[in-house]
């Protein structure tokens, strides 16, 4: 008979699952410090333990270094942060067009979280919309799909935006890191600041009329002010060099989950960017 597992075991796989766990190592846990692995003690007859390798003949010559080693020891380290911000700048101001931009980002190696990505989450939606989102950092179905906003968080937006009859064909949602940080941890300030000239590079060829900073991170990033709580609902102006944005902060749609009764805030700000659109 085989019994389901209870909602408390669901719920504790779902968030092992956002954070980026996908595969159990062992059933007990190992102590990688121990000085002796019970493995690699020696054999009572005085034998080497079966995965040690016999000694080579003398006179036969060692073998050369496998190649991916060779490779890994030729590397090029990653550029320090303030090389890698320039970078990034200079990398940003050359993209003419937000395809040009996507092709530039694919390509840059400056932050050091594309190492540990799947890929590149760029955007998603409508380029040519007048609405423009943007998160902190893609989680792990952003990652695995390649799209923001598209894990439970994603779903909850969809179903904000549902409410004041939009979509995502009328909007466009992009994140300031677009990089998944490993387990889902906040973004660094240093990785923020590498990734920033991106995505304010991306908001001035997007152009969109109104732009939304989801949660305290993206909105310190882009608007330097602090304080969701008290600065969500407020307008304020983002200048991208050419022009003004009116900008508003939001509370996070993860926020909103783990605190269903500031989903009331939630609805009076997509109340007021609905009656922002006109």
């Amino acid at each position: 008979m085989i019994v389901a597992p209870s909602k408390a075991v669901r719920d504790l796989l779902a968030f092992y699952v956002e954070a980026g766990v996908d595969a159990a190592l062992a059933e007990t846990p190992t102590d990688r410090l121990a000085d002796v692995r019970p493995d690699l003690a020696p054999r009572a007859s005085g034998e080497p333990p079966s995965h040690i390798a016999p000694a080579r003949p003398a006179h036969r010559p060692a073998a050369t270094p496998a190649a991916p080693v060779a490779a890994a020891a030729s590397a090029a380290p990653p550029p320090p942060p303030d090389a890698a911000v320039m970078a990034a700048r200079e990398a940003a101001r050359s993209a003419a067009t937000l395809e040009e931009l996507k092709r530039i980002m694919e390509r840059f190696d400056g932050c050091p979280l594309k190492a540990g990505a799947t890929q590149l989450v760029f955007a998603d939606g409508n380029p040519g919309a007048r609405l423009m989102f943007v998160g902190e950092a893609p989680g792990y179905e952003e990652d695995k799909q390649g799209l923001p906003f598209v894990g439970r968080s994603g779903q909850l937006l969809d179903r904000m935006l549902a409410a004041v009859g939009l979509d995502r064909t009328q909007v466009y949602i992009a994140n300031v890191v677009p990089w998944r940080p490993p387990g889902n941890r906040t973004p660094t300030p240093v990785e923020t600041q590498i990734c920033l000239p991106f995505i304010q590079r991306q908001i001035e060829l997007a152009n969109p009329d109104i732009l939304i900073t989801v949660g305290q991170p993206s909105t310190g990033a882009l608007l330097g002010v602090q304080g969701i709580m008290k600065n969500r609902g407020r307008w304020f102006s983002y200048h991208t060099g050419t022009r003004d944005i009116r900008a508003m902060p939001m509370l996070h749609p993860a926020y909103l989950l783990r605190s269903p009764i500031a989903k009331r805030l939630a609805w009076r700000d997509m109340l007021a960017i609905r009656k922002a659109l006109g």
